[in-house]
């Protein structure tokens, strides 16, 4: 097992915070974080969005998934 943990990872409530307050890089990291396949990021993944969802109004969460090159992001 890869216990490798990135140096820049922040806490989750410096995480949670910024993207409450709207903090584009702090939404970016965590977006990074989330979208991460580290076993070292998986906790404070599921962390960060635990306690972002209650704030998240009527929002609804969707996946897009696909192959490489496949126009994902042309599509969203």
């Amino acid at each position: 097992m890869n216990n490798y943990k990135p140096k820049n990872r922040l806490s989750a409530e410096v995480y949670i915070n910024g993207v409450l307050r709207g903090d584009r890089v702090l939404l970016s990291r965590a977006i990074t974080v989330i979208e991460s396949n580290l076993e070292s990021d998986k906790n404070l993944a599921k962390e960060i969005v635990q306690n972002i969802l209650p704030n998240s109004g009527n929002s609804i969460r969707i996946g897009i998934t696909g192959v490489p090159g496949v126009g994902k992001s042309t599509f969203i």
